[in-house]
């Protein structure tokens, strides 16, 4: 049996920063930098680990799982470094 997704359930990663109707507007015109909210979600992925009193290799492995395209050390930079400022 298929599970069939429909696209209001893929769409809009950021819901919590912004509606889905703008977000949707912001794709559409290439507006959304697809890496940048990859990066949101796993910080604040991390952060919600953290606060399970889960330990940073632990929790940096757990995020692996999800994303196991990317090595630990790029998860680490992602989660410790903030990221860069567009004004500077």
């Amino acid at each position: 049996m298929e599970t069939i997704i429909t696209k209001k359930e893929l769409s809009n990663p950021i819901s919590d920063l912004i509606s889905d109707e703008i977000y949707d507007l912001l794709v559409s015109r290439g507006l959304i930098n697809e890496r940048a909210v990859r990066d949101y979600i796993i910080r604040k992925k991390f952060k919600s680990l953290r606060a399970q009193k889960l330990r940073t290799g632990d929790a940096i492995d757990s995020l692996r799982e999800e994303y196991p395209y990317l090595q630990f050390d790029t998860i680490r930079k992602i989660v410790h470094n903030p990221p860069k400022s567009l004004a500077n």
